[in-house]
């Protein structure tokens, strides 16, 4: 039986900045909080906690604080988290990932400019509401190509359209067609990050060859509950696992090919763990 990892599997590079930064604040001895979890994967939080990173889930929170170091995680905040960080007089460790950057970038500028923004992308993800919350006009937060095709713009409004980092490439190109389909005045700016599409392409490959597919991240990870969707597609006997205590598997010996990817939040030693599990047990 052969086990193929994806090359791509684990720590993107916003998410590997983002984790070790906040352990570079750790070893200073201040008092460290994150806005929101810094990374979705549970495991890497936990660890952080137990070793006194606090989490701060709303602006309420951020507004009681007089002191401390907040860091903003991978995935960005609104501008008016900056705001209420610049009149608190807070430390601002900004961990958030340079593609997610790009993005409030051009949403501002964009909406500055008289566009109406179309951010296409799960509307209760962090990531877009950052997006969101920099945007200076009116916008629209597109999650499927049904709501794109229901959708009409505000009356003589020209059209910016941008993706969450981690949306669905494909689907992405395809919500595209449709604007364009219907004649819009629109600009589009593909902000899948590369990392996001080479991962999908990776884990796309391996699952069609695959007589089983472990697919490895946390339960709330966007990016990763996309690369599931993605293998199920491909391969019947695709399992989404958060650590190996949720793997349970029971291969017939007919298995010739083993697949595993890992979501761009998944820790190379979780990765590991279970990959040594299938090749020792199978």
């Amino acid at each position: 039986m052969e086990i193929r990892l994806a090359e791509s599997a684990g720590f993107c590079f916003g998410v590997k900045r983002a984790v070790d930064k906040v352990y570079e604040q750790i070893e200073t001895g201040k008092t460290i909080y994150t806005y929101g979890p810094i990374i979705h994967n549970e495991e890497v939080v936990k660890d952080l906690e137990e070793k006194g990173v606090r989490v701060i889930e709303t602006k309420e929170e951020l507004e009681q604080l007089t002191e401390g170091t907040v860091v903003i995680r991978s995935h960005g905040v609104s501008k008016d988290i900056y705001d209420i960080l610049d009149q608190k007089g807070l430390e601002c460790i900004d961990a958030t990932c340079p593609f997610v950057k790009r993005i409030h970038r051009v949403v501002e500028k964009e909406s500055l400019a008289g566009k109406e923004i179309i951010v296409v992308g799960t509307p209760s993800h962090p990531e877009v509401q950052g997006i969101v919350g920099w945007c200076q006009g009116p916008v629209t937060v597109l999650e499927t190509p049904e709501e794109a095709l229901e959708y009409t713009p505000k009356e003589g409004k020209n059209l910016c359209i941008v993706a969450q980092t981690t949306y669905n490439y494909k689907k992405f190109q395809y919500i595209v067609e449709i604007f364009e389909k219907k004649g819009y005045n629109d600009s589009v700016v593909n902000t899948i990050c590369n990392a996001t599409e080479e991962r999908q392409t990776q884990a796309r490959a391996i699952a069609k060859e695959a007589d089983v597919m472990i697919v490895i991240g946390g339960k709330h990870s966007s990016n990763t509950r996309k690369l599931y969707e993605i293998c199920s597609r491909e391969c019947a006997n695709t399992y989404f696992i958060q650590t190996l205590d949720d793997l349970h598997l029971e291969l017939p010996k007919a298995v010739r090919l083993v697949g595993i990817t890992a979501g761009a939040s998944t820790p190379n030693k979780l990765i590991e763990e279970v990959q040594n599990y299938v090749r020792i047990n199978f």
